[in-house]
């Protein structure tokens, strides 16, 4: 089991404050809006799994630091080889499966615009959005990588197959006031009110029993965890794959004349 001293301070990207046991997860790079960079690809999945196995947190809260939830890519490499896609991968099913692994309730206050890896915050049991906030897929098609690191399973999952594979394929963005009406998110408030609205919903849940909460987060991650272990696996390979051929080969020649 981990103890919050031993792990509150342990990570560059990840700011935490923890107060009856309810623990604010603040998600930032030097303080500002999160850079989705290959430390932070690292650090998280370990700061989940930290925090799911500390039994003193009772709800978590999620959120953002600055003016945006996460809209910018700052890998310090690219990584063009099967080793380094195989790390890549590895550290993949860890962020999404250690995510889904805390126990006890996960609020998301998205604080501003998700364009790369909102699935982090929409996977929450309660999704809160400031009316700043804005939700799209711009670090997969749009920018010719797969979309292979679970945003396959979830989109869908929350959008319906059809919708999902335009929003996917085209890198639409979706505002906050859509995001309630196609209920990808529970609420939508001024922006000064929406850390405020996450306590307070913290703070009901927190005054059930330590079964309950962690019972019910079972059962609502439920089916969302039966289906990343059916396809989150092939798609990371499928990803991974695209990358090296597209980072590392030239282009393939086209056809000889009258070959198909």
């Amino acid at each position: 089991m981990s103890s919050f001293e031993e792990y509150r301070d342990r990570f560059a990207d990840v700011a935490m404050e923890r107060h009856d046991g309810i623990l604010q997860v603040s998600l930032h790079t030097d303080g500002g809006s999160l850079k989705w960079s290959e430390r932070a690809h690292r650090e998280l999945p370990e700061a989940f799994r930290q925090i799911a196995t500390d039994p003193d947190n009772r709800v978590v809260i999620l959120t953002g630091t600055g003016p945006d939830f996460l809209t910018e890519m700052a890998f310090e490499r690219r990584n063009t080889t099967p080793l380094g896609w195989d790390r890549i991968a590895h550290e993949g099913r860890n962020l999404l499966f250690d995510l889904l692994d805390i126990e006890v309730p996960v609020i998301a206050a998205v604080n501003g615009p998700a364009t790369e890896h909102a699935e982090l915050a929409l996977l929450s049991d309660i999704v809160l959005a400031s009316e700043t906030a804005a939700f799209a897929d711009h670090q997969h098609v749009v920018a010719g990588v797969v979309p292979g690191d679970g945003v396959h399973i979830v989109w869908p999952w929350l959008l319906g197959m059809n919708r999902a594979r335009h929003f996917l394929l085209t890198g639409r963005t979706i505002g906050a006031r859509e995001a309630l009406e196609l209920g990808l998110v529970a609420e939508v408030l001024p922006p000064e009110r929406l850390l405020e609205r996450a306590w307070e919903l913290a703070r009901q849940l927190a005054g059930n029993t330590t079964l309950t909460l962690r019972y019910t987060r079972a059962c609502l991650t439920m089916l969302i965890r039966r289906e990343l272990r059916f396809g989150l696996a092939h798609g990371l390979a499928l990803e991974s794959l695209a990358a090296v051929d597209a980072r590392s080969f030239p282009p393939s020649p086209p056809p000889a004349p009258g070959r198909p």
